[in-house]
């Protein structure tokens, strides 16, 4: 990096010198396989859906074309709604994110749906999931709440919040807007690799199957037990884990998933994980096909996709955007990692989004996943400041 980026990126980290355009085009990811700090936009990648992403970033590629050979930024949840990715002007030197005390939160939280219009939504779909031979095996219903804060939200100092939790991988990404409107991003800190590409080498980690932890050991640990023995949480992982190595199939050689899942512990959640490794059949196959084929996966939506997909719609009041879709970067080599979004919040000026969802199998309790979409708002309301959430 040149002296002159270098003064301009270490202004950006004392918070000064940052024109508007500048600070909207921050896309920041912190993981475990690589972390990034990108700033400023050279050029964005024409928008589309999933499937014609690998064939829209090859052709960004090829063009002539000068500086980074990188793209960054996320997929909405719809595999035809069009996605967010840009060419950054230049990478701000890595390093941690400077710690900030979390407000105290005023305002208004307002549950979207209620908690108890969220249970009558998973019991509709129960009705489909308990047929005697069900066409819907597995469904993923979210809920969301819509804060009004009494001050901005500022994102960054929000990601740097959610960034003390080790487990997860940290994301910044500047979301498209209509008009004249205050920047938006999404904010989150996820746990779940949706896949990696290191040449032909390849890796997933999906998760599903979740449980709140406790503050008491002992009671925490019993909870994790509870969790790896039961048969209703291996159900609805299954589907996932089995989805992921099938569609990655046609890709590899080689696919290779652990037998049984094993526990994965962030923060606030307990959650079931299954490591899975693979080897690309055709070293020139990129990233981005595979993000396609997996996305979204049954962790996010449910099994078969497309009728997971159409419950989701019938049922959710409000639509994901960009929640549970997948965030990350690809380089011109078709090398790149891209993590689901969840664990997140859409930030726009005063008003921030929080959403969170649970997978309904056909022995789901409404109860018991309302408790859990409650425990995985847990992250962002404590990063916010948001000390209790009425009817939530």
């Amino acid at each position: 990096m040149n002296d002159s980026l270098q003064a301009r990126a270490q202004r950006d980290e004392d918070g000064g010198g940052v024109d508007e355009a500048a600070a909207t085009a921050q896309f920041l990811l912190r993981a475990p396989l690589r972390s990034l700090d990108a700033r400023g936009c050279r050029a964005r990648l024409p928008g589309g859906g999933t499937a014609s992403l690998a064939a829209r970033v090859a052709a960004f590629f090829a063009a002539p074309r000068a500086g980074l050979p990188l793209l960054v930024g996320a997929l909405p949840f719809d595999p035809q709604a069009d996605d967010a990715l840009h060419q950054p002007e230049w990478l701000a030197p890595a390093a941690a994110l400077p710690a900030s005390p979390v407000p105290r939160f005023s305002g208004s939280v307002s549950a979207e749906p209620s908690a108890q219009h969220y249970a009558d939504a998973v019991r509709q779909a129960l009705t489909r999931l308990q047929q005697p031979a069900p066409d819907l095996h597995k469904v993923v219903l979210a809920r969301s709440l819509h804060l009004h804060s009494g001050q901005p939200i500022a994102p960054r100092e929000l990601a740097a919040r959610l960034g003390h939790d080790p487990s997860v991988a940290t994301y910044l990404v500047p979301l498209p807007i209509d008009g004249p409107e205050p920047p938006a991003w999404l904010v989150g800190a996820t746990p779940e690799l949706l896949v990696s590409r290191r040449g032909t080498r390849v890796l997933s980690h999906p998760l599903a199957g979740s449980a709140r932890r406790s503050a008491d050991p002992a009671e925490d640990a019993r909870t994790a037990q509870a969790l790896l023995g039961s048969a209703k949480d291996h159900d609805e992982h299954r589907h996932v884990v089995e989805a992921i190595v099938t569609a990655l199939a046609p890709w590899c050689t080689h696919v290779e998933a652990d037998a049984r899942p094993s526990l994965h512990a962030t923060a606030t959640m307990w959650h079931l994980g299954t490591r899975i490794e693979a080897t690309l059949s055709d070293a020139a196959t990129p990233v981005a096909a595979l993000v396609a084929a997996l996305h979204p996966t049954p962790a996010v939506c449910g099994t078969p996709r497309q009728l997971a997909l159409d419950t989701i719609r019938a049922l959710e009041p409000v639509p994901r955007g960009f929640y549970a879709g997948a965030v990350g970067w690809t380089d011109a080599d078709g090398d790149g990692d891209w993590y689901v979004a969840i664990r997140c919040a859409r930030v726009q000026g005063r008003q921030a989004r929080i959403y969170a969802g649970a997978g309904i199998v056909a022995d789901s309790e409404p109860a018991l996943e309302v408790a859990e979409t409650a425990a995985k708002f847990g992250a962002l309301l404590n990063a916010l400041g948001v000390d209790h959430v009425p009817s939530a």
